[in-house]
């Protein structure tokens, strides 16, 4: 499926579509770590500039914590990069559309744009479930979103994962 800008009256804060493969096959290799560590595989990267100053995977269960999300370990990475915690002109790419909980950080952060692999139909926070009405009237800003990208390999790679949680819970 091709990437969808799904705010098209802001698309200056997006990387153009060739871009956005390279930044989402660098979300991806988080995405293979976090399988490889029996995390849930989602990865994210953040860019600016042209560079990734953040990265992430998820680390749940390493660090027992809810919070150690993709996004927010990316993002965390990211504001000790730029050296604070506004991450103005910065592009998250995540291999998952991101939850309720991820968004809240995103808009505090103040992220211009959002590129997202799969669809997250229960958790989503972006299109599954919607929330920029609410987000709008709360900033009176939301990032820039493009979804798709990468997004049958990101779908797979969760797929594969709980079927091999599955497997391993039934032997």
């Amino acid at each position: 499926m091709a990437a969808v800008l799904e705010n098209p009256e802001n698309p200056e804060n997006l990387t153009p579509a060739p871009d956005r493969a390279y930044f989402m096959a660098a979300a991806y290799r988080e995405a293979e770590a976090a399988f490889d560590e029996g995390e849930v595989p989602v990865g994210a990267v953040v860019e600016l500039g042209g560079r990734i100053v953040g990265r992430g995977h998820n680390c749940v269960e390493a660090l027992g914590d809810a919070t150690a999300h993709a996004e927010i370990i990316a993002m965390t990475a990211a504001s000790n990069h730029v050296g604070g915690w506004r991450l103005n002109g910065c592009t998250l790419y995540v291999t998952l559309e991101p939850c309720m909980m991820c968004l809240g950080a995103i808009l505090q952060s103040r992220l211009s744009a959002i590129v997202y692999g799969a669809k997250d139909g229960r958790l989503g926070g972006i299109d599954s479930f919607n929330y920029r009405d609410e987000a709008l009237r709360s900033y009176r800003n939301f990032p820039a979103v493009a979804s798709g990208v990468m997004e049958e390999e990101s779908r797979e790679l969760l797929k594969a994962f709980f079927k091999r949680l599955r497997t391993d819970q039934s032997a």
